[in-house]
């Protein structure tokens, strides 16, 4: 798995003072853009997560979207997209959450994960964790239950993994 993460490592590009000075912003384009780390990257979750399954599969908006549609598919599961505020058609459930900027809030439509349902819930980067929280609470409240929680990138000096407690997390490439 070393040698998984020193692969996908090599794929990540790290874009200095972005999205504002003082931010390195790590950018997992060029891995999309590699089909075998891609590939690995896919694997590596679904694989994570293949003992104990999972119904649906929860990609958070925009670039989880990428990762995890094809960690649905890998796992034979469904996928359920969760979007910012005002994108989904419908009737949909939402949770309000902080941003180190600011506040956002996550939605998902209300049938998309039944009573019961294990779900895996996948995002490019696991940073302070207040997305994924919201992202739970509302899995949680669609009667869904948290299979667990896969992330490409892991930003431990944020404090993230330590806000999810009691959920297994998995996060492929870390950084201080």
């Amino acid at each position: 798995m070393a040698n998984d993460a020193d692969r996908l490592r090599g794929c990540i590009r790290d874009v200095v003072d972005f999205p504002r000075p003082g931010v390195v912003f790590r950018d997992i384009t060029p891995l999309l853009a590699d089909a075998a780390a891609f590939g690995l990257a896919v694997e590596r979750i679904a694989g994570s997560f293949a003992l104990g399954g999972a119904d649906k599969v929860v990609g958070i908006e925009a670039r989880g979207f990428i990762v995890a549609a094809p960690v649905a598919l890998a796992m034979r599961a469904g996928f359920v997209p969760m979007r910012k505020a005002g994108k989904l058609p419908g009737s949909v459930e939402g949770r309000d959450y902080e941003l180190e900027y600011g506040v956002a809030r996550l939605e998902a439509h209300r049938d998309a994960i039944h009573p019961g349902e294990r779900v895996l819930i996948v995002d490019d980067v696991l940073a302070t964790g207040g997305t994924a929280l919201a992202a739970i609470h509302l899995v949680e409240r669609l009667g869904g239950k948290v299979a667990g929680l896969g992330f490409v990138i892991g930003l431990d000096a944020l404090g993230g993994r330590g806000r999810l407690g009691g959920y297994e997390v998995v996060t492929l490439v870390d950084y201080e």
